[in-house]
């Protein structure tokens, strides 16, 4: 039987004790006819491990699942193999085509508005968008996220997305001051900035920084009404060569130093890309008192 000093296991941030390890081999010899995935379901909910949405946190639950049947403490169902989804390449159409050139002063621009794309085909065209115009493309999003739209009376101005954090990241970690497990736990309250695009034909001066600011106002009663719970930090990732994350700053997001340009490191994989700019956005008080707790639960308010 899995042991450590304080009688538990440690899985993605969670004290698995030896009580909740009888239940889960008594689980498994008790419904020897269940797939994997549902095997995983069951003990999620019987352990109560929820994400921070109140999802059962399923891929922590499948890792913990496979260590035990590597110590031999349980035996797994044999594996059913799932073929992989392709995903349909986005096409550039005539709707997202340039168009004549927008120059005028923010004033002159009036209203700017953020409008969360929820239908099917405002998500393609969003896509679509961001594919064409964005520097990075389009990657199919997955866990929690959400897209905007950025408008005003004279259309469409460009897209904006938010997404989970970064899984480690040297100096930011450092600068939030938690521990490997308080991150590993804790990590869903931070969001991720990981598309903004204002339209290459948009010359409107100072619109960046004032998107960024409406957005800083109303991404956590977004974010609560969409997941079921509050994020209390943001952060980005700039490019030096291609950016100065002039507008990132303007609207008083703190920059943190650089990245290393080292991905996280996998097994038989290496990644590596050119430094980035690391900046930040508190948007709570007591971010770093939330970020840091041992005991933070799903739907914090």
């Amino acid at each position: 039987m899995p042991e450590n000093k304080k009688n538990t296991l440690i899985q993605c941030g969670r004290d698995i004790t030896l009580e909740e390890l009888d239940t889960i081999r008594e689980t498994v010899e008790m419904f020897p006819k269940l797939s994997r995935s549902e095997l995983t379901a069951t003990i999620c909910e019987h352990l109560e491990w929820y994400a921070p949405t109140g999802a059962c946190k399923l891929d922590a639950c499948a890792n913990l699942l496979e260590k035990l049947e590597e110590e031999g403490f349980v035996r797994l169902p044999e594996k059913v193999p799932t073929p992989k989804k392709k995903r349909k390449p986005v096409v550039h159409t005539t709707k997202t085509r340039p168009q004549p050139d927008m120059v005028c002063t923010l004033k002159e621009l009036g209203a700017v508005h953020l409008e969360i794309v929820q239908e099917e085909t405002s998500k393609k065209l969003w896509n679509e968008y961001v594919s064409r115009y964005h520097y990075l493309g389009y990657k199919h999003p997955f866990g929690t996220y959400i897209r905007y739209f950025i408008t005003s009376e004279r259309g469409i101005l460009g897209c904006l997305m938010f997404c989970g954090a970064a899984k480690s990241m040297k100096l930011r970690d450092q600068w939030i001051g938690w521990t490997n497990r308080q991150k590993t736990k804790n990590q869903g309250w931070m969001i991720n900035n990981n598309r903004f695009l204002i339209l290459p034909w948009v010359q409107v001066k100072n619109l960046a920084s004032h998107v960024l600011g409406k957005v800083s106002r109303r991404i956590k009663n977004d974010w609560l009404e969409k997941w079921g719970f509050e994020p209390v930090l943001m952060e980005t990732f700039v490019d030096p060569q291609l950016y100065a994350g002039s507008c990132y700053k303007a609207a008083n997001w703190q920059y943190l130093g650089m990245t290393t340009g080292e991905g996280l490191p996998r097994k038989g994989k290496t990644y590596s890309s050119t430094p980035k700019m690391i900046l930040v956005m508190p948007l709570a008080k007591k971010f770093r008192e939330t970020l840091c707790s041992n005991d933070l639960q799903g739907r914090i308010l």
